[in-house]
């Protein structure tokens, strides 16, 4: 039997009640109840379809799902923009379902297909069970890599909804149109699933994608229907159209019955382990998990531990078990992990067994953050910041999904961002979701998809403004390169092989590094090469699928790491120097005597170190220097510089400025991830006394992707909040002279040092004294 209500209300604050665990629990706030909205079916559903949610118990559905079905019918392009487990599927499928079936010929022909893409396979074979079940007579199927050719061939010519995901429409469907000509004629809805998933380099190819998309059904006479839906997405209606180029209706407000949540912000106390300069450590937010999992399963509370790495997932089960096989023998085998690598049959039977109450925790990555159903679950922890507030909601919402109460708890992990929320609750639990931070103009991301557009149908003066203002100087400069020539019906793709098949869409740029296994000669997959450097180098310990690999050699002329699978106690990290020099800039704005910059920036790295870390204590054990050589990277940044009398009215001596940069800029990095959707591993930074190209202190935080992926951008126009929490994440900080939790950074390539943590508080007071309100 599930926990009554009244046990999951008041269990955040008896698990930080146990000796020991007083100063722990930061922050506790409780969401309270909604009571649901309904609304009557629309007339023009189609009896079938109706009967089929009837069946499933929709017998008045909610009041958005009505609003948003109404629009999909009428054609109006949508963005559905409602909370976890608010049946967002329901409001796009009721009224594509209806239209199939209408559309059909006298012989049961199709007459209207529709397209669904999902981020993730798993997401799409959850919804294709889900269309399955409902036995509405539509002709449903999946298109990805794990569909036979068969199903390929049936799917081209019967299939009406078909789910894909957008790396299968980009390699697969868009370059073979001609042999999907009978399909894409008929597309008349184009379903774009957990739209905000996709940002970044990532985000801007997919927008790309989405672009050829609508301009090949347009060449067989189609102008689809666009819907998105998110229960994460800030600023929907702009979000929608830079991923698609299309104006969308936006539908915020959710009629779904919710029961009360509470929410626990967790620190982990410090350790006598000492860091990197004697530091002090944190106890690690996996072990900090692995406890409170196994005392919520004691108590039969079923519960999600997220948590980051697949690796991380797999012990923190073994802990939780090891843990409760002391409490009742019984107890551990309610305990398991789940994770990408484990075969399709693997995930559902776990799954199952989840819902069916046979498993009360199971430790996860984000494999089950997305909208995958998993019913019953009364908790969620998550080890660790996910990343975004879009990322925490989604995780959140795992729990009390049947409308039941609901608890979830954030352990903080030992870093600045982590550490500031923690401290400063209302950034977290009171600020909407942050906005997609993506820039389809990005010419690197750009060039390749014209080229694969031009390869699928010549481009035309006239398709040009459907790709974006950037779109004829790239075309030009790809005539200049002899990757496309200008003839009078438009330009041509030049080469024999098809563009799609060398543009990964997911790469940050560059080719891909196979990872051979050194026994056998086996190649077991692929690391990006934009990241090879820092995760694949001689001495790291690799994560594949789940396991540990050691790196034993980079072959940086033949693209090969070689690799020996080995189980270790230890982790690494890699060190890199970084020189930045202005190419443009872009925008300024004064802040005082001090000034705001965003430009472009080429940037020169090199990976020279690596650290060993103990796990799962984070204890540094030792450094191994690196030889590999220097890249540069044209991206772009945003930077401020201090002058020399700012600095020296407010007593900053000269030799206390290195220093204090660098901790400033060590924190901004690890803050900006909360004001753009990025991870603290897509940015970089180079702080210094004094620049050569401004003469003066100089702090950049640069963008890792060729050509910028929108953060550093994002981290401009928001600066003086991203900077006011960055000096607030160094003061709430109980460390003396600076931690992980505050200005010691993981990456560091100057070993964390000089850092002066005092000194960084003076510097930011100097910048933000004159920052603007607009800023």
């Amino acid at each position: 039997m599930p926990p009554t209500d009244h046990r999951i209300a008041d269990v955040v604050e008896r698990l930080a009640a146990v000796p020991g665990r007083e100063e722990r629990l930061r922050h506790l706030e409780v969401l309270p109840a909604r009571e649901a909205t309904v609304a009557p079916w629309p007339e023009w559903v189609d009896p079938t379809v109706r009967h089929a949610f009837e069946a499933r118990g929709v017998t008045d559905p909610w009041l958005h799902q009505v609003l948003a079905a109404e629009a999909v019918h009428a054609g109006d392009h949508v963005v559905l923009a409602t909370g976890t487990a608010s049946g967002k599927s329901l409001a796009y499928q009721v009224p594509v379902l209806s239209g199939i079936l209408g559309a059909r010929g006298s012989r049961d022909e199709r007459g209207a297909t529709a397209l669904y893409l999902s981020p993730t396979k798993a997401l799409a074979q959850d919804q294709l069970a889900g269309l399955t079940a409902l036995r509405t007579g539509v002709r449903v199927t999946t298109h990805d890599g794990d569909s036979s050719r068969e199903q390929r061939d049936w799917a081209r010519d019967h299939g009406e909804y078909l789910l894909t995901n957008p790396d299968m429409l980009h390699r697969s469907l868009l370059p073979s149109h001609h042999r999907w000509a009978r399909f894409l004629a008929k597309l008349q809805w184009v379903v774009v699933d957990e739209c905000h998933h996709y940002r970044g380099v990532f985000g801007a190819h997919v927008a790309q994608v989405l672009r050829r998309l609508r301009r090949i059904a347009a060449s067989y006479g189609a102008s689809p229907t666009f819907v998105l839906c998110s229960a994460t997405v800030a600023e929907p209606e702009v979000a929608a159209r830079r991923l698609t180029g299309l104006d969308h209706l936006a539908l915020t407000a959710d009629h779904s019955p919710r029961g009360r949540v509470s929410i626990g912000l967790w620190e982990p106390p410090l350790t006598s382990y000492a860091g990197e300069n004697g530091a002090p450590v944190r106890r690690a937010a996996s072990s900090e998990t692995a406890d409170l999992l196994a005392d919520l399963v004691a108590e039969d509370v079923a519960t999600l531990a997220f948590v980051r790495s697949r690796r991380g997932a797999e012990q923190v089960a073994v802990r939780a078990r090891e843990l409760l096989a002391d409490v009742d023998p019984s107890l551990p085998g309610r305990v398991a992990s789940y994770r990408g690598g484990y075969l399709p049959e693997e995930r559902r039977e776990l799954e199952e067994s989840l819902r069916a109450g046979r498993l009360t925790g199971l430790a996860a990555t984000n494999a089950l953050e997305l909208g995958i159903d998993i019913s019953g679950l009364d908790a969620v922890l998550i080890a660790g910041f996910p990343g975004t507030r879009a990322a925490l909601w989604q995780q959140v919402g795992r729990a009390g999904r049947d409308g039941q109460d609901a608890m979830a708890v954030l352990v903080a992990r030992d870093d600045p961002l982590d550490t500031y929320l923690v401290a400063h609750p209302q950034a977290l639990l009171g600020a909407p979701v942050e906005a997609t931070a993506f820039d389809p103009d990005n010419q690197y991301v750009l060039a390749p998809q014209l080229c694969a557009a031009a390869h699928e149908i010549p481009l035309t003066e006239a398709d040009l403004d459907l790709f974006g203002p950037q779109a004829r100087a790239v075309v030009d400069g790809l005539v200049a390169a002899g990757l496309l020539r200008k003839r009078p019906k438009g330009w041509f793709w030049t080469d024999s092989s098809r563009p799609s098949d060398h543009t990964d869409i997911r790469s940050t740029g560059g080719a891909a590094f196979s990872l051979m296994e050194a026994e056998s000669g086996r190649v077991v997959g692929t690391v990006d090469a934009a990241s090879v450097h820092s995760t694949a180098h001689p001495g790291a310990v690799y994560v594949h699928r789940g396991e540990t690999w050691l790196v034993e050699e980079l072959d940086l002329d033949d693209c090969l790491a070689v690799i020996t699978r080995r189980d270790v106690d230890f982790s690494t990290s890699a060190r890199e120097t970084t020189d930045i020099t202005i190419a443009a800039t872009r925008e300024r704005v004064p802040w005082g005597d001090c000034t705001l910059h965003f430009g472009d920036v080429d940037v020169t790295s090199q990976v020279v170190s690596y650290l060993v870390r103990r796990q799962p204590s984070g204890e540094v054990v030792a450094e191994h220097p690196l030889d590999l050589p220097a890249r540069t990277l044209r991206t772009t940044s945003v930077w401020w510089t201090v002058p020399d009398h700012a600095l020296e009215a407010a007593g900053l001596d000269a030799v206390d400025l290195p220093g204090a940069a660098h901790a400033a800029e060590h924190c901004s990095i690890g803050l900006l991830p909360l004001f753009a959707t990025c991870d603290r591993w897509d940015i970089g930074g180079v702080s210094t006394a004094r620049h050569p190209d401004t003469g003066v202190l100089t702090v950049f935080v640069h963008d890792g992707h060729p050509g910028g992926a929108g953060f550093a951008e994002r981290g401009f126009h928001a600066a003086r909040r991203w900077l006011t929490a960055t000096r607030d994440a160094i003061a709430a900080c109980e460390c003396f002279e600076g931690c992980p939790s505050c200005i010691q950074s993981p990456k560091c390539g100057n070993q964390n040092n000089p850092l002066d943590k005092a000194g960084a508080l003076r510097l930011l007071d100097v910048l933000l004294a004159g920052a603007p309100r607009e800023a």
